[in-house]
């Protein structure tokens, strides 16, 4: 059984749409506010985080168009650099990136559902290990359990189908866009920009501010390069790739500049800063309670959005690795009547909801920044490998502004993950065991092959 071709074109940009725009751009403006002082600061670092993203969407649309399979960054490093990197790659979004992207997605839902049944983020209990955020404890709330229900219940509805996890994504993605701009409108026409002449006193810009606040930023445009794991499941693909990747991400670049700008009309620094629901707070302060709640309803949706397109793309992955040889085998199967990878979706969500409990939110985004940006990086150098090392290959579309395009993202990626190891050591060394710890099961499917 093979994937089936069910994806257009409205599909594959809700998929980039859908599951970039998730929980960041509601929650971490306030993280990086902290982190470099200013709102002109902050605008300014969504404008290099999204210039950056969109170097990596047009290095990968060359890599997409002309190796459309599934499993995405798979293909493309097992091609430039040999099996062995495309495997930690799979490995590396399995156990740490897409689960833990998945994990954060779903954590970020229930903080917002707190606000209608503020019970759900009670402790209900404590687990007396240093295994919680920051060497702490680990607390355990009633809201990680409805975290868990929710990506299980997202598997499910994936598995019948891609057919129904695009239409469910390009509907809730056009819902939710429209309600973000909604939010945009309100804050534009009626702030008065306070904010513009006051700073966080206590956040002095540095160059681990600076990178800090990157880190927060990328994860909030983290999953621009979902739409190339489906890319056996899409028309036209040598087509329809790079347009979804390109104009997608621009359309998120443009919404979340947008939003701060809102953020910032209403809100002080310091207001900002303070807020761990930036644009919750914002419409309370415009629209009292309702417009709040307006907030939270279209968080949620944002989110669900989100987690429906990492589940429909990253399950993908170990799909891709187990059709290979270098996953468990039965990843590779293909549900007869659904044509969908069943059992690599139902694991991939298992093993998310597993994750929700690991951890609290700015912790796991940080897990999930440092482990895919390498890998990021790595991926996006193929491009100029490629060339060299197949130049033979058909390529429908040609990155624009080669090589600068991909240097400039390949060296930016690289001081992204030593400032975040300086930054965060214990989550970056964890990320690096992680990663590390999928060499022998590689070698144990490796003499499998053989």
């Amino acid at each position: 059984m093979e994937l089936r071709r069910e994806l257009g074109l409205w599909s594959a940009a809700a998929i980039v749409v859908g599951t970039v725009i998730g929980s960041g751009i509601f929650l971490v403006p306030s993280t990086m506010v902290q982190r470099v002082g200013t709102p002109a600061m902050v605008l300014a670092v969504w404008v290099f985080a999204g210039v950056l993203t969109l170097a990596g969407a047009l290095s990968y649309a060359e890599l997409a168009a002309a190796m459309p399979e599934a499993g995405g960054e798979y293909v493309y490093l097992s091609a430039a650099y040999g099996p062995v990197w495309g495997f930690l790659y799979g490995w590396t979004q399995m156990w740490v990136a897409k689960s833990g992207s998945i994990a954060t997605l779903a954590t970020a839902f229930f903080y917002y559902l707190t606000n209608f049944f503020p019970g759900m983020d009670r402790v209900f209990y404590v687990v007396p290990l240093p295994i919680g955020p920051h060497g702490q404890p680990l607390e355990l709330r009633w809201g990680q359990l409805f975290a868990m229900a929710l990506i299980l219940f997202l598997g499910v509805v994936n598995y019948f189908g891609v057919k129904i996890g695009g239409e469910v994504q390009v509907a809730v993605t056009g819902v939710k866009v429209v309600l973000i701009l909604f939010i945009i409108g309100v804050g534009v026409s009626v702030g008065h920009a306070p904010a513009v002449r006051t700073a966080v006193p206590s956040a002095p810009v540095t160059v681990a501010g600076f990178f800090a606040a990157l880190v927060a930023a990328l994860w909030a445009y983290d999953g621009w390069n979902n739409v190339s794991m489906v890319a056996s499941e899409i028309h036209r693909p040598r087509r329809n790739l790079p347009l979804a990747l390109i104009w997608g991400t621009t359309a998120v670049i443009l919404i979340y500049l947008l939003a701060n700008i809102a953020y910032f009309s209403v809100l002080s620094a310091g207001e900002v800063g303070a807020s761990q629901r930036v644009a919750a707070d914002m419409m309370r302060r415009v629209l009292g309670e309702g417009g709040a709640s307006a907030v939270s309803i279209a968080a949620m949706i944002s989110i669900f959005a989100a987690l429906n397109g990492s589940i429909l793309a990253g399950s993908r992955v170990p799909y891709a690795l187990a059709r290979g040889g270098y996953f468990f085998a039965p990843a590779a199967r293909v549900q007869a009547r659904y044509g969908t990878p069943g059992v690599s979706i139902l694991a991939l969500s298992g093993w998310s909801a597993l994750l929700v409990l690991s951890g609290r939110y700015e912790q796991l985004y940080t897990y999930v920044i440092f482990a895919s940006w390498i890998l990021y990086g790595m991926t996006t150098a193929a491009v100029p490998v490629l060339r060299r090392k197949r130049p033979e290959m058909e390529r429908p579309y040609r990155t624009v502004g080669y090589p600068l395009v991909p240097v400039l993202f390949v060296l930016v990626a690289g001081s992204l993950v030593l400032a975040t190891l300086f930054d965060s050591p214990r989550e970056s060394l964890l990320g690096i065991g992680l990663i590390i710890l999928g060499l022998p099961f590689y070698f144990h499917w490796k003499r499998a092959r053989l």
